[in-house]
C-alpha cells in the first residue's frame, strides 16, 4: 500500500528537479532573474540538483520495477 504513494512523491520531486534545470542559464533565471546568454559549467547548487535528478530518476525506475512484481 505504501509503494504507490512513495512512487508519486518521487515523481513529483523528479519533475521539480527537472524544471529547475535550464540549459544555458543559471539557476537564478529559473526564479525570475536575467539570463546571461552563455553556458557555464554546473557548480554548487546546480551540480547538486543534477545529482538529485539522477538519483530520483533511478529511484523512480526501481520503484516502477518493484511495482510490477
Amino acid at each position: 500500500m505504501l509503494l504507490p504513494f512513495l512512487q508519486i512523491i518521487v515523481a513529483i520531486l523528479l519533475v521539480v528537479c527537472i524544471l529547475f534545470q535550464q540549459r544555458g542559464t543559471a539557476l537564478g533565471s529559473a526564479l525570475g532573474g536575467e539570463s546571461g546568454g552563455f553556458y557555464s559549467t554546473r557548480r554548487g547548487i546546480q551540480q547538486k540538483l543534477l545529482y538529485a535528478t539522477i538519483f530520483l530518476g533511478a529511484a523512480f525506475i526501481i520503484l516502477a520495477l518493484i511495482n510490477l512484481l
